[in-house]
């Protein structure tokens, strides 16, 4: 862990429903945008080690401080600046702190008040449920998704084989292999268990929690997030094979593409090892070199 990592905020209600709320890096703070970073991996370690000092959860909401976003994905200037050894490393790190999520002993959801995507999204999936905020008939939607391919990398963290687990997947795998994300306001279906007001998350996702009691019995018995497995192995292969024809031939896609033939045949140990492998390998394409370099010279 880093020398400065603390406990997230963390409240406990006389239900013993916890909420868990990101935040930014204090020594970074991105004008109050979240971001995952080594900061906040370490963070969240240390306060799910801190929710179990106490008694077990009955619920667990995860939430953000930020105004703007739930979490705008992993910290690219930082993944950039690592080497291959370290930047493999740096996802386990980020996949063993998200399987803590997805190992909770309780209903957990994540209430989406903004921006989500990446990585942000890949640890929303980690919970049993979504719950997204509402855009009024002024406000610019919020936008949700995969984004990495449009970088010309693909996920790291589990995203292409939760993602077409949750949505319809002739809708997840091109929008995965594109990276292409997805308006607040006009979500596919699956992706959100409900859509409130902002003001009406918090409540929301109680009131899911107390009505859902053993939502989290099917998760603790695959000891997996939802994903690729044997109840939706063949609808999302023939996905696959019914829009094959339609992707193109990127490195990118092609990762997108191993990536799923790997979770159908082999499960998910095996697919989020190929997403590592083949993210690490990807950011030294002169596609994503290209898209990089102008992402982080705008950033």
């Amino acid at each position: 862990m880093t020398d400065d990592t603390t406990p997230l905020p963390t409240t406990r209600d006389d239900d013993g429903i916890v909420t868990l709320t990101l935040t930014p890096n204090p020594n970074q703070t991105r004008g109050g945008v979240v971001v995952l970073d080594s900061w906040l991996l370490d963070s969240i370690d240390a306060s799910i080690d801190a929710i179990f000092d106490g008694p077990d959860p009955t619920g667990l909401i995860l939430s953000s401080q930020s105004e703007r976003v739930f979490v705008a994905g992993a910290d690219l200037a930082e993944i950039d600046a690592l080497d291959d050894e370290a930047l493999l490393a740096y996802l386990i790190r980020g996949a063993e702190v998200y399987q803590r999520i997805a190992a909770m002993p309780c209903p957990s959801i994540a209430t989406i008040n903004g921006a989500c995507l990446g990585g942000g999204l890949e640890i929303a999936l980690h919970c049993d449920v979504l719950i997204g905020s509402l855009v009024g008939p002024d406000e610019k939607p919020w936008r949700i998704g995969l984004p990495e391919a449009g970088l010309g990398l693909c996920p790291g963290w589990g995203g292409t084989q939760m993602l077409p687990a949750r949505i319809d997947p002739t809708v997840a795998i091109p929008a995965t292999c594109t990276g292409r994300t997805f308006k607040s306001n006009d979500a596919p279906d699956g992706l959100f268990e409900n859509i409130v007001p902002k003001r009406e998350l918090a409540s929301a996702a109680t009131a899911w929690i107390k009505s859902h009691p053993e939502a989290h019995t099917d998760r603790r018995g695959r000891a997996t997030p939802l994903a690729i497995d044997d109840r939706n192995r063949s609808a999302i292969s023939d996905g696959l094979e019914s829009v094959r024809d339609q992707l193109d031939d990127s490195p990118s896609t092609r990762a997108v593409v191993e990536c799923l033939e790997v979770g159908v045949e082999h499960g998910w140990m095996a697919a989020i090892a190929a997403e590592r492998r083949l993210l690490t390998d990807l950011r030294h394409t002169p596609e994503a070199r290209e898209k990089l370099e102008q992402f982080l010279a705008r950033a």
